[in-house]
């Protein structure tokens, strides 16, 4: 009898969609999902990172291509940081080869087991490569755009082979499975697994408290959003709305968390309609602080032109504040009659008159709180289900 104890399974991670010290809150889910993993395997995340060469001052200036710091490491989860030139458009069709040569030779030193995908192309192109390589079998999880807002022919071609090629394809809402069906995928081969928030973090509090924490007026009406300033987000169409309404709500302000390069546009539009004084820029912001300011508002807006199952979203019905979002991708699967009012994406008439009926309507927050409740336990635990059902058996 063979007394020895077996060893762990390996689970090497391929994801470009983690934490990394200059965006701490990049690949959000991808982390909290894998930190509620390490109990049940050995888990390495190889993380590629693309840059632009240092003679491209156009990407070198872009915030989503600076150069990142490949020595870091987040805290609870094993990785390894990569990065690979590339240009834009030149490069796209061979990005996921070019992904596939930096981490080759560290996951095959780790031999895992299997290999979990976040983010399709290029990061899944080089994982179900990998995979054939190694011979072990590949999970890929769509997340949104990388399903939902495919831009060229070649990343449509290479998004159906990751699709078609991995053992399991997860996605983070119904509506990325069925985008995943329409490339072929077997219906018996998807798995929905939503995304979750921290509870600790993320509850109804006293709004009162968190204003004054934050230095804001009692008496104002707020509205935030939370995430990255780019035009995708739907920031100008917000500001739009926002502009029209602050000529007759006059206790109206709006405050933008996160940073992106519209940043310097809309202190720019502000300046010009008068409205600097009730905009306010509030930068990046961990996970406490952006909890603070979902205490401190009236409500949350959301105005994308397209997302997954996004995390700020959930993270705001979990503290009570009514949402107003784009109903695209997953949202409408989040955002219901008891906890917020949808929109078509890119309206800015839709968009103000649903913020003004948030703004003027009497909502609860406990009610809120209760139409969403999902933690990452259970989204990692779901992710294992999955993992284990094509890890060896024991008796093997």
């Amino acid at each position: 009898m063979n007394n020895e104890p077996r060893r762990r399974p390996r689970i090497a991670v391929v994801t470009s969609y983690f934490p990394t010290r200059e965006e701490p809150y990049r690949g959000h889910s991808a982390y909290q999902t894998l930190r509620h993993m390490t109990n049940r395997a050995d888990l390495q995340v190889f993380c590629p990172l693309p840059v632009y060469p240092r003679w491209y001052r156009w990407g070198s200036a872009n915030f989503r291509y600076r150069r990142m710091d490949l020595d870091f490491s987040p805290p609870d989860v094993a990785a390894r940081y990569f990065s690979y030139t590339t240009l834009p458009l030149l490069t796209r069709p061979i990005n996921g080869r070019l992904c596939l040569r930096v981490v080759e030779q560290a996951v095959a030193a780790f031999q895992p087991d299997l290999i979990l995908n976040f983010w399709l192309y290029p990061d899944g192109l080089a994982a179900v490569l990998l995979g054939k390589r190694l011979g072990v079998p590949v999970i890929v999880e769509a997340l949104g755009s990388d399903l939902r807002r495919i831009g060229d022919a070649s990343t449509r071609f290479w998004t159906g082979r990751v699709l078609r090629d991995a053992a399991r394809v997860l996605a983070v809402s119904e509506d990325l499975r069925h985008h995943a069906l329409a490339f072929g995928v077997p219906a018996g081969k998807t798995h929905v697994i939503r995304n979750a928030c921290d509870s600790g973090i993320f509850a109804p509090a006293d709004r009162a408290a968190a204003r004054a924490a934050l230095g804001l007026a009692q008496e104002d009406e707020i509205l935030l959003y939370a995430g990255s300033l780019i035009r995708s987000k739907g920031l100008l169409e917000l500001w739009g709305a926002f502009a029209g309404l602050a000529r007759r709500r006059s206790a109206l302000r709006l405050v933008l968390v996160g940073e992106g390069p519209l940043a310097g546009r809309l202190k720019s539009m502000a300046r010009a309609a008068g409205l600097e004084q009730r905009l306010r820029l509030a930068g990046q912001c961990s996970s406490q602080e952006v909890a603070r300011w979902l205490a401190a508002v009236n409500v949350f807006c959301l105005p994308s032109h397209s997302e997954g199952m996004p995390n700020v979203v959930i993270e705001a019905i979990a503290c009570g504040r009514p949402v107003v979002a784009s109903n695209v991708g997953g949202v409408g699967e989040l955002v219901n009659a008891e906890n917020g009012i949808l929109v078509p994406p890119s309206d800015v008439a839709a968009l103000a008159a649903a913020l003004d009926r948030a703004m003027s309507r009497n909502w609860e927050p406990s009610v809120i709180a209760s139409t969403y409740r999902r933690s990452w336990e259970q989204a990692a635990e779901e992710t294992w289900q999955v993992c284990s059902s094509l890890l060896p058996r024991a008796d093997e």
